[in-house]
């Protein structure tokens, strides 16, 4: 397994849960996609941040992701993350949304950098 791009992820992780959504940002490639909800997804890191923003106050700042059991799949310059992730919340009991997950990034080496393309934290659910 990609040791780098698992300590990638947790300290993503960290930032979205200390509320760091410009240091979140250097994560992901300038392209980057983030699958917000089933049928929404946003393009672009000022679009992803914004979508953060959102997804913070939506679980009143007291989100906090973790991930589980992670299988990478490597070929060159990308990798295909598989990741269960745990969300935890003040109001998790009351969300519409799923928080616990089977996830799905995909990372690019650019300038020998890891950076996350696509962020899909519901995986193949959005085939549901």
């Amino acid at each position: 397994m990609n040791e780098e791009i698992r300590n990638l992820i947790n300290q993503a992780d960290k930032a979205i849960k200390e509320e760091r959504f410009d240091d979140l940002m250097n994560f992901y490639t300038d392209d980057a996609v983030l699958v917000v909800k089933p049928g929404m997804e946003v393009q672009g890191k000022e679009n992803i941040k914004r979508a953060f923003i959102k997804i913070a106050e939506y679980f009143k700042n007291s989100i906090e992701p973790t991930q589980g059991k992670m299988l990478m799949i490597e070929a060159g310059d990308t990798v295909l993350v598989l990741s269960q992730t745990l969300l935890d919340a003040d109001n998790k009991d009351t969300s519409e949304y799923s928080m616990e997950r089977r996830a799905t990034y995909v990372y690019r080496k650019i300038d020998g950098k890891w950076l996350c393309a696509i962020d899909n934290s519901y995986g193949t659910t959005l085939l549901d």
